[in-house]
């Protein structure tokens, strides 16, 4: 491919007030609309006009790829007052943001947790959630700079930022989506409030028509009495990391060596003659008791789970192994899963690491704004912008609805347009020759 002109025989002009340059907006606030979330948002009470607008406008921006209020900007440009209404200055939308205290943001965790249900009604968000659904919690540390930044503080990744900490929705046939968001200052541990999260989180998820097994997953930094008793009240199974300390270790020491099991793990072999994996990888299982220190009436019996993997020399050489042994990883659960199926769902936690880098990849690639509350909307803004386009994707086509949000981004919402009325009729006149028209197509007749 090359450019068929010189440049000395091209002239360039911004000149065109119809064309937009992302018509994946058009469904996405559509969709928007129909599930309420102009209604709910118009709750808040936070001291600034038409925050329902407002809130719909960062929204947007966040959809199309804006990543800081600057990006906003991006809305205000060629037709976008053709087609919507309520754009707003990223000057206006940051002093909206920054009016925001800590209960104004709780006010928008609800409407973030409204719009999913009705997502999850609307669209197949979720499908089979009636029957399987994983919550999966963590948290991550957003790196800061400069002195300006509230909260901020050194955690435990030893970088300076602030903590987000998600709780993450998926099923067997589903993508991960986001239930529910809050930040904290950066040196805040992980467990801290942990155990009302983890239980708003599996609320939501219950709203969302999580009827029957759900599986909260988490790892071994928020291995706490105070969670898996919030789990157990909310009437669903736990799968967490355990820690490897002193009773831990002592019962995987207890685990009779016949009773280790070969699984099909990375770089593992099938061997016809032995009919099964060849693998440094084995799997077994005990009963454990944790939280005894808590006292009888907090200690919890479950299964222990552990995988053990042999120590191997360093790659490329060829010395052997400087200790003999096997390095082990427990999973603490009272699933009803075999052991097999429950050590491998406990695997696919990482899931919530690519919803982590999805949110550093997008909106939440800067905390915008030196106020602590202001960012702390803004990152449950961009759950309701990741929800949003995850439902698009469901809706345009069984590729999309796994795809990550970057790919549906780029091939369904950032597409140009040129906007046309006659007979008081609006028609969007798109690139011919689009190779995802017809998965573009699809949430406009879902939605319309």
């Amino acid at each position: 491919m090359q450019l068929s002109h010189t440049l000395s025989s091209m002239s360039v002009a911004f000149d065109d007030p119809n064309l937009v340059a992302s018509a994946g907006l058009v469904p996405v606030l559509a969709l928007a609309r129909r599930c309420g979330l102009h209604g709910a948002a118009a709750s808040l009470t936070v001291p600034s006009a038409n925050a329902a607008v407002k809130v719909s406008a960062v929204v947007a921006g966040m959809v199309a790829g804006a990543d800081s209020i600057d990006d906003l900007d991006r809305l205000r440009h060629g037709g976008m007052g053709r087609l919507f209404g309520g754009i707003r200055a990223p000057s206006t939308l940051g002093t909206f943001l920054r009016s925001f205290t800590f209960g104004h943001v709780r006010q928008l965790d609800q409407v973030a947790a409204t719009l999913l249900v009705n997502l999850a009604g609307h669209t197949p968000l979720l499908g089979d959630v009636d029957r399987l659904c994983w919550v999966d919690v963590d948290d991550t540390v957003k790196q800061t700079y400069g002195y300006a930044k509230q909260g901020a503080g050194y955690g435990y990744t030893g970088i300076k930022g602030l903590n987000a900490l998600v709780g993450v929705l998926s099923t067997p046939t589903s993508a991960p989506v986001i239930a529910a968001t809050r930040l904290r200052k950066g040196s805040t541990s992980s467990p801290r409030g942990a155990a009302s999260f983890v239980a708003s989180t599996l609320a939501v998820a219950r709203r969302c028509g999580a009827a029957g097994l759900v599986v909260a997953r988490l790892d071994s930094a928020f291995y706490a009495a105070d969670v898996v008793a919030a789990i157990s009240r909310a009437g669903a199974r736990f799968s967490i990391t355990a820690r490897l300390n002193a009773s831990v270790r002592a019962a995987i020491a207890g685990i009779d060596e016949a009773a280790w099991t070969p699984i099909h793990y990375p770089n593992a072999i099938w061997d016809d003659q032995a009919g099964g994996w060849v693998s440094d990888a084995e799997v077994a299982e005990t009963r454990y008791t944790a939280f005894t220190s808590r006292g009888k009436h907090r200690a919890v019996t479950a299964r222990l789970i552990v995988r053990r993997v042999k120590l191997l020399p360093p790659a490329g050489t060829a010395q052997p192994a400087l200790v003999e042994g096997h390095r082990h990883h427990a999973v603490f659960t009272d699933t009803t899963l075999t052991m097999l199926q429950a050590e491998t769902s406990h695997r696919r936690h990482a899931i919530v690491e690519h919803v982590m880098a999805d949110f550093k990849n997008g909106p939440l690639a800067h905390l915008p704004s030196g106020k602590f509350a202001a960012n702390a909307a803004w990152l449950a803004l961009a759950g309701i912008a990741h929800n949003l386009t995850r439902a698009v994707g469901c809706l345009a086509s069984r590729f999309h609805a796994t795809a990550r949000p970057a790919t549906i981004r780029d091939q369904l919402i950032n597409i140009p347009v040129r906007v046309a009325t006659s007979a008081r009729k609006v028609s969007l006149h798109l690139p011919t020759d689009w190779r995802w028209e017809h998965p573009w197509r699809a949430p406009i007749a879902a939605v319309g």
